[in-house]
This record gives structure tokens, sequence and C-alpha cells, in this order.
């Protein structure tokens, strides 16, 4: 059996041969410069149906001066907040009429971001959207070149340095949860972290600032993956701890995993200890008891860093950050500290 031959892509010049007529005459019907009389215009699209040809945007955007591909520099692609920021840059992209390239940038080795930035630059880029929420991120967006129009996409409520910037306000959403566990009676909270990824936690820190405004013990940070495996480990030794009645999670995914560890081992939640989460993943209000956690819009953070960008194509010099506050969603899992 002859081995199937590869997939050859239909060109202007297939078109021409399959209606009949000259490659300029193709040319002008796609792009409608000059006029083509009706006959051989009919030709030409229904060789164009026949073949399944497409035209090649990429040459077309260099004919025509005008970039409509927007670049994305992530390094994971299936995480909650990348996947769900990823979407809304897409969305915010198709309805403006742009398009989307995706290049994982595979770690923070510098070998690794010059190869991502030499990908995503090798297209006719209008511009680039870089995801900064761990080191490899921030390493990328420093490796862009100057000339270059780029937005940054992440956590904070600043950023230092002369790019445009979508924030998410960690800091001030840490810090309000655990007020809220304060508010409620407990004495402290503890505080399972994800991995530092080479920068400062905005919602450790939130976290801190609160415990430390209200005069409360701030207890030793529970740095983890961030997945349920791991909170799980972390449930599994503080469920034997009479101590701690309130802990709040780096993620969602984190926060489910403690709370299966509390109830194996006879631990009630909100009873025995209330738990904070943090995203609001679409599941969490459904699980037993529903999570309370901090709701993290990620397709926001997407589309306003996609409309920063815009603006930059567009020719605005000063474009200012653009920062949002993640706002607490109480639900079950949390309640006054045991009597």
């Amino acid at each position: 059996m002859a081995p199937p031959q590869a997939y050859r892509a239909p060109v202007l010049a297939d078109v021409a041969k399959a209606a009949g007529v000259s490659v300029p005459t193709v040319s002008r019907v796609l792009n409608d410069s000059k006029y083509v009389a009706p006959e051989l215009a009919e030709r030409v699209h229904d060789a164009v149906r026949e073949l399944g040809y497409r035209p090649n945007s990429a040459a077309r955007s260099m004919r025509s001066g005008r970039r409509t591909l927007v670049s994305v520099l992530a390094s994971a692609t299936a995480n909650y907040g990348y996947a769900r920021t990823l979407q809304g840059v897409e969305v915010a992209a198709r309805e403006a009429g742009m398009s989307v390239s995706i290049t994982v940038v595979e770690s923070a080795e510098q070998e690794h971001v010059t190869r991502a930035v030499d990908l995503a630059l090798a297209q006719p880029t209008a511009g680039a959207l870089v995801l900064e929420f761990d080191r490899a991120g921030i390493n990328a967006g420093r490796a862009l070149p100057e000339g270059l129009p780029v937005v940054v996409a992440g956590g904070g409520s600043r950023r230092t340095g002369g790019r445009p910037a979508a924030l998410i306000d960690e800091r001030a959403a840490g810090r309000q949860a655990t007020e809220y566990l304060l508010r409620l009676g407990h004495r402290t909270v503890h505080h399972i972290a994800g991995p530092t990824e080479g920068k400062h936690s905005g919602r450790t820190e939130g976290w801190r600032a609160a415990l430390q405004a209200a005069d409360a013990p701030v207890p030793q940070v529970m740095n983890a993956e961030w997945d349920a495996a791991a909170g799980y480990r972390w449930g599994e030794r503080l469920a034997a701890r009479d101590d701690v009645t309130a802990v709040f999670c780096g993620n969602d995914e984190l926060a489910i995993g403690l709370m299966r560890a509390l109830s194996d081992r006879g631990r009630r939640v909100p009873e025995d200890v209330s738990v904070v989460g943090f995203d609001d993943q679409p599941l969490v209000a459904l699980w037993r008891p529903s999570l309370t956690t901090v709701d993290q819009d990620f397709e926001d953070l997407g589309a306003r860093a996609f409309g920063l960008l815009q603006r930059l194509i567009g020719g605005e010099s000063d474009v200012p950050a653009s920062v949002a506050t993640p706002q607490l969603v109480v639900r079950e899992s949390t309640a006054p500290p045991p009597a």
C-alpha cells in the first residue's frame, strides 16, 4: 500500500489553471481591485470553491501593509487562569477582525525564552501580548524588542517599566479574603500558597498585610504546586492540628484537595475549619460544601489586555494600565471558629 501523499494547499496558479484564466486575473477577482468580466469572475469563484483555495493572510498583510495577527506568549495553556485569559484575548481579537497565534515559553531559561520569541516574531505580527503569571512570562516580555507594540497581563495593582499592563489586583483580594475570616472570629488564618514562580505573590502579600494590620499571628507560609493533590497533602498535616481553624488557599484546586483531606480525617468544613480558595472555577460552587473563594475574571483580563494592545497598534503612545480588583464570593465553606 502506497503511503499517503502530503497535503498541498492550492495556490493562485492552481485556481488560474482550473478557471482557464491568468494568475493576475485571479488576483484582481479575489482582491476586487479592477474590473473583470462577470463570466470570468464567476469561473474564478467556481474554481476557488472546487479547489478549496484559501488566501494567504500573511502574504496579503505584507501587500496591504496592515497586519492582523496578534502573538501571545505564555508558559502554559492548560492551567485555568491561562486558558481563560487566552479565551478572552481570542474572543476580543475575533470581534476586532484579527487572529491570534499562541507561542508556549517552555521555561524561564534563556534558551527557551529566545526560541519562543523568535517563533512569535517570525510571523507578520501586529503586536504581542505576554501572560506574566510566572518567571517564564516575565523573561519573555523583557526579550521582546522595544519597537514592537507589547502589552503584559498578570496580577498586581501596578507594574514597573514602560509597557502598558492589564492587571488583576491579587493583593487587595488576598487581603479582603483574610479580613473576612478574621471578622468571623478566627484568631489567625493559615495560608497554602502556590509556587513562588520567581516573583512576589500578591495573594500572599495581601494575606500577610491583613494579619499584620489586625495584630494577628502570622503563620509560616505553606508552599505547594497548583494542584489538588498538593492541597490534600497539606490537609493531611493540618487535620491533626487543633490550632488551625481557617485556611486561605492560593487557588481553588488547593482548597478542594485540602477539604477532601480534612473530611477523610474526620474534620468538618466549616464547623471545624473554614476554607477559602482563589479563582472561582466553575465547579467549586457545586462542591459540598460549596467553596468560598475569590472571583478572578480572567476572560475580562484577556479582553482588557487586547483592548490596550489595539490602542498601541492604532498609534497611541500613552496607554495607561487597566486594573481590576477581584471580589470575594461567600459560600458554605466558611463560618465562625468552633467555640
